[in-house]
């Protein structure tokens, strides 16, 4: 059979996808023992996973952002979950880095209308995930702002208040949310969690895949294994077995 004939008798797949949406912790999800990579893995010929990370924007920026991303016309039919991760730059000291910085007010209201947005283009409420920015670890992260000639330009407790307004935001919009800033200390040295003092190490990596996962698990358990095992391939008409017919 030709290629342009077993189109014109196939269906077009449509393959399901979840969005990663959310700063540098996000873009950087799919390299080596990354958290994006890991749900990729756990989903492969069931669901995409798609990275839309951008390093060092805000939810500022973001908000201005997502209709770009997605819309009825693209991309928000075929979205099973989404996760919005942003604060760890929102949160940022407003007189040591005034650009990334928003204010906690700003910052709480940008996730609400983000959500509002997505719920607009028919992405409902249990479909998305907030994930609060992890913890700081203080030393760490000075040595990496000394190294550029900066000042320590966030504090944890700082970013404690932003966790806490991107939980209050899920409450009240209803969608769930992964607490990182207070689950990631639940151990006394949460430090192993993080590579600089700010960016997930492997084992936050991993920790945050585990716990995302508690999430996604009841999105996509239900999504079926897209075309058929090779062993059930009909050999003698592959075409019945792979055109669905």
């Amino acid at each position: 059979m030709a290629l342009a004939e077993a189109g014109a008798r196939g269906r077009l797949l449509r393959w399901p996808r979840v969005v990663l949406f959310g700063d540098s912790i996000t873009e950087h999800c799919f390299q080596d023992q990354g958290w994006g990579a890991a749900l990729a893995n756990r989903l492969v010929r069931k669901c995409d996973v798609v990275n839309r990370g951008f390093s060092g924007y805000n939810t500022r920026w973001a908000k201005v952002i997502l209709p770009r991303l997605i819309s009825k016309s693209a991309g928000a039919e075929s979205t099973v979950a989404i996760t919005i991760f942003f604060g760890a730059n929102d949160s940022a000291l407003k007189d040591l880095n005034p650009k990334q910085h928003v204010p906690l007010e700003e910052y709480a209201a940008n996730l609400k209308s983000m959500v509002q947005y997505l719920k607009s283009v028919d992405i409902t409420e249990d479909r998305i995930i907030l994930i609060t920015p992890p913890p700081l670890q203080e030393s760490a992260w000075e040595k990496e702002c000394l190294a550029k000639g900066d000042k320590l330009n966030r504090r944890n407790s700082t970013t404690g208040e932003y966790a806490k307004a991107c939980v209050q935001v899920a409450r009240d919009c209803g969608t769930a949310v992964v607490d990182l800033w207070t689950l990631m200390q639940k151990k006394q040295d949460f430090s192993c969690y993080l590579s600089d003092g700010l960016h997930l190490s492997p084992e936050g990596n991993n920790f945050l895949t585990a716990q995302l996962w508690g999430c996604l698990e009841k999105q996509v358990s239900g999504l079926p294994f897209l075309l058929p095992y090779w062993r059930d391939v009909d050999t003698a008409s592959p075409e019945g077995s792979l055109l669905g017919e």
